[in-house]
């Protein structure tokens, strides 16, 4: 059978591309904020090595990053509801979850990180008297950023491409509206190779970014 690709068609539903993007655009932007606040800190309080508090947040992050992110977002958009006995907005589960994930992912970054900086730099810091949260805030965590800057726009990366999910809950982002054009056209092959382009041209200069940062992302030991 001989398909006839026809882009054509798609151009009166450009309005519907656009409004996706930037939809997808703004989820993006927004969980990224609110994950690195969420990761900053969870990775900052894990390294106070507190029993409990300690075991909690391992407990947040293993149950995020250990769940598939679909699975989370059907959970948190159908199920939460019930057990709270309130209905919660799309919009709400999806930036919700989105953050939560994200943030799981961005405290072992901003951890590990911290973590990486030497000793030595720690032992300076004391010496100067400065107090933990100062010695953090002046000294560990400027260092860190070296190291932590690569993951951490591989993650952002990610979280774009983790976007498209929201679209089971009918949160109208780019795969959304995409399904709609193509319940209206009939044209999957023409309507997801848009999308996919455009996924591409936003991922493809960040995924460089990222490959380049990797080259200067940990310290040198000698």
């Amino acid at each position: 059978m001989h398909y006839v690709w026809d882009f054509g068609i798609l151009s009166k539903y450009s309005h519907l591309f656009w409004l996706g993007l930037g939809f997808t655009i703004a989820y993006t932007i927004g969980t990224i904020l609110l994950g690195t606040l969420i990761g900053l800190l969870v990775g900052v309080l894990r390294l106070g090595r507190l029993p409990l508090i300690d075991w909690l947040l391992v407990a947040y992050i293993e149950l995020f990053r250990c769940t598939p992110l679909l699975v989370q977002i059907i959970w948190f958009y159908y199920a939460f509801p019930v057990v709270l006995g309130v209905n919660i907005p799309a919009h709400v589960a999806a930036v919700s979850v989105l953050s939560l994930y994200g943030g799981a992912f961005y405290a072992e970054i901003v951890r590990g990180s911290i973590e990486s900086v030497p000793r030595g730099q720690w032992d300076a810091a004391r010496a100067l008297g400065l107090r933990y949260w100062r010695m953090l805030r002046l000294v560990v965590i400027p260092q860190a950023l070296k190291p932590m800057l690569a993951p951490y726009v591989n993650q952002s990366v990610t979280q774009l491409k983790n976007t498209s999910l929201v679209s089971v809950i009918a949160v109208p982002d780019l795969v959304y509206n995409a399904t709609l054009i193509n319940a209206d056209t009939y044209r999957p092959l023409e309507v997801y190779t848009v999308v996919a382009l455009i996924y591409f041209a936003i991922l493809f200069p960040a995924t460089l970014v990222g490959r380049k940062l990797e080259q200067g992302m940990t310290y040198d030991k000698a």
